[in-house]
């Protein structure tokens, strides 16, 4: 690739990374709710002629599925001049996207600031936690359920920040027994994830008698915040808020991006379709596979786990959906109904608790392709179930759910996360390494 090249892709991408080292103000937001395939195709299109001016935050392949666009003053009239043309119905959602991430990153620094986390008792539910003060959380457990938790330093991300897993057993002692792997935080602006997650590792060690069937079969592997780097880089300043990869610099010919989309970098069908070779992009695929650290960490973790792993469940926002492989292409697994049923069982109990209606399918039906995702490798190395979790959209942009709306998102996804952890226990009880 020429000098000539990568400075005008670092120049077409300047738009959305201004927004991340400088200010949202004056961006709008818009919600499209498209009423046809042919207005969705349209708008599929434009999102990829048009990259460098229009930032989708969201854009499904299925058509009934409402499309998020955040748009620079700039470009504000020739995206309305666009979908008009296309004949696509919009509504301006936002008339100054920077003043509202604004407020929402000043709320959570005052509220972390009046209730700071002393390193003792359970996390809550009323704003968002810092990636040390979950660290801190789970080294709490441990000291405060020795029998029953064990926590491990399994790596560094690239900036040198620990990462930790935390093991949940039943404190029986049995070893051998089937495992469900989770983790959180893969994107950094998908704060609500890892809120999931710590809220999950509560219910299974704090309230273990309510769940003590999903631990006597299963020891439950998690490390809620996977892309720490990043995720601590959103909460830095809200010009931040949006950043989605980690934070490692390439530099090419004198032209430097920051970090790599960590769930395009995992090696199977690495590079593929859904992932890019431009440094500068959100969904860039890294110079190699895993050559995210953080990456090699969640890899790791899998192949250690290879012999027991049952569920890999990945937890995202945002969308309202459970998938399941293959991402890298249209193909669906000879055991694509098998994983179909576990997510539906997800799906039907999030339903029956909120009324929150999720999508369930494989990820290129529902999201298109996106090769080099962690659910794909560990479906590829041998666990039996993976799926990516897509929580509900919150806030304004779906990525920035109020720290008031965090309770009952997380309260809602946990009982979807114990309906598939209950199905699974049944319907894989036997220890894998004797599974016919």
């Amino acid at each position: 690739m020429s000098v000539k090249v990568l400075r005008l892709l670092a120049l077409l991408w300047g738009t959305f990374q201004f927004a991340a080292a400088g200010s949202y103000e004056g961006y709008k937001l818009y919600e499209i709710a498209t009423e046809t395939i042919a207005q969705r195709n349209a708008l599929n299109a434009l999102a990829q002629e048009d990259a460098d001016k229009y930032n989708f935050l969201s854009l499904s392949r299925l058509h009934t599925q409402n499309a998020r666009v955040l748009v620079a003053p700039a470009h504000d009239e020739s995206f309305q001049a666009e979908l008009r043309n296309q004949e696509i119905p919009f509504e301006l959602k936002n008339t100054n996207f920077g003043r509202t991430i604004q407020t929402e990153v000043l709320q959570n620094r005052m509220l972390r600031q009046a209730k700071p986390y002393n390193g003792t008792g359970r996390l809550g539910t009323e704003r968002y936690y810092s990636h040390d003060e979950i660290n801190a959380y789970l080294d709490d457990l441990a000291t405060r359920y020795p029998t029953r938790v064990f926590v491990r330093i399994v790596g560094k991300t690239y900036e040198g920040r620990i990462l930790k897993t935390i093991t949940i057993t039943n404190g029986d002692g049995v070893t051998g027994k089937n495992v469900v792997f989770m983790d959180g935080a893969f994107h950094a602006c998908e704060w609500i994830s890892p809120a999931t997650v710590v809220y999950a590792i509560g219910e299974l060690v704090e309230n273990f008698e309510a769940h003590a069937e999903l631990l006597q079969a299963y020891d439950w592997v998690i490390l809620p915040v996977m892309n720490a780097d990043g995720y601590e880089y959103t909460q830095s300043a809200s010009a931040f808020r949006l950043w989605r990869k980690t934070r490692q610099p390439l530099t090419l010919n004198g032209v430097t991006c920051y970090g790599t989309d960590p769930n395009r970098n995992f090696d199977f069908h690495w590079m593929g379709k859904g992932a890019s070779s431009n440094p500068c992009s959100d969904i860039y695929a890294g110079p190699s596979a895993f050559s995210e650290p953080e990456a090699v960490v969640v890899r790791d973790i899998m192949h250690s786990l290879r012999d027991r792993g049952i569920l890999y469940l990945t937890v995202h926002s945002y969308g309202s959906a459970l998938f399941y492989p293959w991402g890298w292409g249209p193909e669906l697994p000879d055991t694509w109904e098998d994983l179909h049923e576990v997510a539906m069982v997800g799906a039907d109990a999030i339903r029956d608790y909120s009324g929150s209606e999720y999508e369930v399918g494989s990820s290129t039906a529902l999201y298109g392709e996106a090769a080099g995702a962690s659910d794909d490798y560990a479906f590829s190395e041998g666990f039996t179930l993976s799926y990516t979790m897509e929580l509900p959209h919150g806030g304004d942009s779906g990525f920035d759910p109020p720290p008031s709306d965090i309770d009952r998102l997380v309260k809602e996804t946990w009982a979807g996360i114990r309906a598939m952890g209950k199905k699974v226990t049944t319907k894989y009880p036997t220890p894998k390494q004797t599974l016919s």
